[in-house]
């Protein structure tokens, strides 16, 4: 699939449903869009494109992570974890340039923040309104794994 044939995705299953490669293109035609606020409800993309693929991202939903609230300044988060949905392991929010593109995403940077992350980055960007597409990278290298964020409260 070109990247013309991308239309925008209107939840996190429809992006589970596509290719890794598929994600990338997608992640490199979207803008930043604004930072966003409150809670944004999390899913792990694991296995893109797989029938596992959904099967993980339940898993991890209810075992380890459940999405990221977003301060009303829109300049920290912290992530929801476990089963209780904690709020833990903090990081800070900015725009920069991608590590995947050199173009502006918002970066979720753990660096200063978190001593369990610290060598984490996540950057996102908005591929559909109200909804997030997330790289990993640790050490700098980026990880075969992505994450949604919908914020759309629904």
């Amino acid at each position: 699939m070109t990247t013309t044939q991308l239309s925008a995705p209107r939840n996190a299953l429809e992006l589970l449903a596509m290719s890794a490669d598929d994600l990338d293109d997608l992640y490199r035609d979207s803008s930043i869009g604004e930072i966003p606020r409150g809670k944004g409800v999390g899913t792990a993309v694991l296995v893109p494109s797989q029938k596992i693929g959904q099967l993980l991202a339940k898993l991890t939903a209810l075992v380890a992570w459940q999405g990221k609230v977003i301060d009303d300044d829109g300049r920290h988060l912290v992530n929801l974890v476990t089963p209780l949905r904690l709020r833990a392991i903090r990081a800070g929010l900015y725009r920069a340039d991608s590590w995947l593109d050199s173009n502006p995403c918002i970066v979720i940077d753990y660096s200063t923040t978190s001593l369990c992350a610290r060598w984490v980055r996540d950057e996102i960007r908005e591929v559909g309104p109200g909804l997030f597409l997330g790289l990993v990278y640790l050490r700098k290298r980026r990880l075969p794994v992505r994450f949604v964020l919908d914020f759309r409260g629904e």
